[in-house]
């Protein structure tokens, strides 16, 4: 189902912000549609107006500006490896985009809706029918969470792949909203409520990626699905050490929000893993068990710290 009533097709970042906030019934800004298409067809979004930003040419570059790449934030996917800059520093970066979905969906999928994508529930994410006969959780306007089975706490889990190497290299974002530009680090938009994921406000858009250059990051990503194409993340992990020794590891897909760990190579590995579990609020949300994607990420982060030799 599908219940737009209004579609602006803006040309630039200040016509669509003005746009969003004449829309007083509720709208969304779509770009590649990949998410909030789906989302509209199973009646999970309602909202009347859509303001397309995908003729909005100045998010659609790739930059090098002092210290800094900056990508647009209506770069497809599939264009990432287009660009030396990124297939030479970030291949990691690459790896994850190429992760999500499949070809053709990422030939119109954008990096800054990937960073955004709603979060997901196997209890949720389904047609109109099948959450009424199953009942309706939390984040349709229930009072339980199907999942958890408590009535406080929304556990929808956190997918975007991209994210979660762009936050292991200390990645920002730059927002445009109320005629102000704000450089934001990328981990401080995720909010941690599966209903409200996002702390950006209703009318924010974001403008481009911006990723420091010479930190001569290695990076290795690793994501459970059940299929290569398709599948959302059912657990992901980035793990990220720097030329000084820093060390940054993000978990997707195992809370509502990214789960990250700050340190340096020299830190025990026991003690890292505990501390990252003890974080991670996974609940039987996916169409693996609980208690195996808990186990993978001993598996994941063991291969990754073996990849990066900090781990015999």
């Amino acid at each position: 189902m599908i219940t737009e009533k209004t579609y602006i097709n803006a040309l630039s970042i200040e016509q669509a912000h003005s746009e969003a906030e004449k829309c007083t019934t509720g709208f969304r800004y779509i770009a590649g549609g990949t998410d909030v298409i789906v989302n509209k067809f199973q009646g999970n979004d309602n909202a009347d107006c859509l303001i397309d930003l995908s003729e909005i040419s100045e998010l659609k570059q790739v930059v090098t500006k002092e210290n800094n790449i900056e990508i647009g934030a209506l770069v497809r996917l599939d264009d990432l490896k287009n660009y030396k800059v990124i297939t030479d520093n970030f291949p990691s970066l690459l790896e994850a985009a190429n992760s999500v979905a499949s070809p053709v969906i990422r030939k119109t999928a954008t990096i800054g809706g990937n960073l955004l994508c709603e979060n997901r529930c196997v209890f949720y994410n389904q047609s109109e029918w099948w959450r009424e006969s199953a009942g309706h959780c939390l984040k349709c306007n229930g009072n339980v969470c199907i999942a958890s089975g408590g009535n406080k706490n929304c556990f929808a889990k956190f997918v975007s792949d991209t994210a979660v190497v762009l936050i292991s290299m200390s990645a920002s974002i730059e927002v445009f909203d109320n005629n102000t530009i704000s450089i934001i680090p990328i981990e401080e938009i995720y909010s941690g409520d599966g209903i409200t994921p996002l702390k950006l406000s209703k009318t924010a858009i974001v403008n481009s990626i911006h990723i420091p250059l010479n930190n001569e990051y290695k990076s290795v990503f690793k994501k459970l699905r059940q299929r290569e194409t398709l599948e959302f993340s059912s657990m992901s992990t980035a793990v990220t050490i720097d030329k000084t020794g820093k060390l940054k590891i993000v978990l997707g897909a195992v809370h509502a929000k990214p789960i990250i760990f700050n340190g340096n190579v020299a830190d025990d590995f026991n003690e890292i893993l505990n501390a990252i579990i003890s974080n991670t609020r996974i609940v039987e949300n996916d169409v693996y068990s609980r208690s195996y994607r808990k186990e993978m990420i001993t598996v994941f982060l063991q291969r990754s710290f073996k990849e990066l030799s900090l781990l015999k």
